[in-house]
Parts: C-alpha cells; sequence; structure tokens
C-alpha cells in the first residue's frame, strides 16, 4: 500500500476479508511484519485472530542491527547464538533467565541488547518467541484435528 495509514489498512483489510473469507472461516492465526498500522487494524478487522510476528523479519533486522555494531565474526556469531536460545525458550517461566544470558553475551555491546529489547522483547515477546507461540500453534493443531 501506498501509504499505511490505520484506516487505509482497515479499509485493506475489509475488502479482503469481504472477497476472500467466509465468515465462518476466518484464520484464527495471522503472522505479519512489525507494521503497526497493520497490527493495530487486525484487532479491529479480525476479532479472534492472534497476530503473530514473523521471525524471519525480526531475525533479518537483528542480524542487521548486529552487524552494524560487531564487526569481528566469532562475537557476531555468540551473539546471534544466544539470540537464537532466546527466541527459542521453550517455556515462560524460563525466559527471564534466557533473557539474562542473552544479556552477558551481548554486554559488550549496549546499544544492542537495548535495541533487541526495546524493539522487540518488551513489547512483543508473546508474538514470537517459542514458548508463546507454541501454545497459539498447538491449540490451532487441536482445533484443525478435530474437524
Amino acid at each position: 500500500m501506498e501509504e499505511e495509514r490505520l484506516n487505509n489498512v482497515v479499509w485493506a483489510l475489509q475488502w479482503f476479508q469481504g472477497l476472500f473469507m467466509r465468515v465462518d472461516a476466518l484464520p484464527g492465526v495471522i503472522v505479519t511484519d512489525r507494521d503497526l498500522s497493520l497490527m493495530n487494524a487486525m484487532k479491529t478487522i479480525f476479532l479472534d485472530a492472534t497476530n503473530l510476528l514473523c521471525r524471519f523479519h525480526i531475525d533479518k533486522n537483528v542480524k542487521a542491527k548486529c552487524k552494524t555494531l560487531v564487526a569481528q565474526k566469532n562475537p557476531w556469531d555468540y551473539m546471534m547464538e544466544a539470540w537464537g536460545s532466546l527466541v527459542d525458550c521453550p517455556c515462560e517461566s524460563s525466559f527471564d533467565e534466557y533473557l539474562k544470558i542473552f544479556e552477558m553475551a551481548c554486554s559488550l555491546w549496549p546499544m544492542f541488547v537495548d535495541y533487541v529489547c526495546q524493539t522487540w522483547v518488551i513489547l512483543h515477546k508473546e508474538r514470537f518467541v517459542k514458548a508463546w507461540t507454541n501454545k497459539v500453534m498447538l491449540l490451532g493443531n487441536t482445533i484443525t484435528n478435530r474437524y
């Protein structure tokens, strides 16, 4: 879309819903990027859908930010391994522990830690960290398998 303002995105999603979706077959999960207009519009149009964030795009952004701050390959690899462990955290109760490990692995680059925490973790962890997304996906499989 040329101008991704909330009212334009709502209009597009309404048309999408009307043209391609049956009321009895609306999606339960929709994966998007972190476009805030799209995320807000989804809350309006697809009331019962869970909005997850695309980990491919998140990883791409996180790696790009890390490359701007870390020139050496070994530290970069170590930080990306810590990032991968964080997003693959298996349960909510251990998330804070994984976050501390990530923060320690990246402690020489506080701007990177701030970027990851402020841009992704604090606001959106429930939308891309496995501990939360697995619950949504397992629920979806349970519903799908019943029919």
